[in-house]
């Protein structure tokens, strides 16, 4: 199990209070509720990176048109078959 670190948060009374209120509702402490949260948004920020990295990807290589790469405009609108 990774080494546990303590930090100190500052908030509101009120939200304090109902913060205690929802971790209590499910059955944890408000640190149990934000490290879950913490680390579910630190999953989707990884997941969204991930995704960017992907679509530059597609954007940088392109995509397949008839298998064939197009390397110019004047390729791109030959009308060869229709003539």
């Amino acid at each position: 199990m990774a080494a546990k670190h303590n930090i100190t948060l500052a908030i509101e009374g009120t939200l304090l209070k109902r913060a205690r209120a929802l971790a209590a509702r499910r059955g944890l402490s408000v640190s149990a509720l934000l490290a879950d949260e913490l680390r579910e948004l630190v999953a989707e920020d990884a997941a969204y990176a991930s995704a960017e990295r992907v679509a530059a990807g597609l954007l940088q290589d392109g995509l397949p048109l008839d298998g064939a790469r197009v390397t110019d405009r004047a390729a791109l609108h030959d009308r060869h078959r229709v003539r």
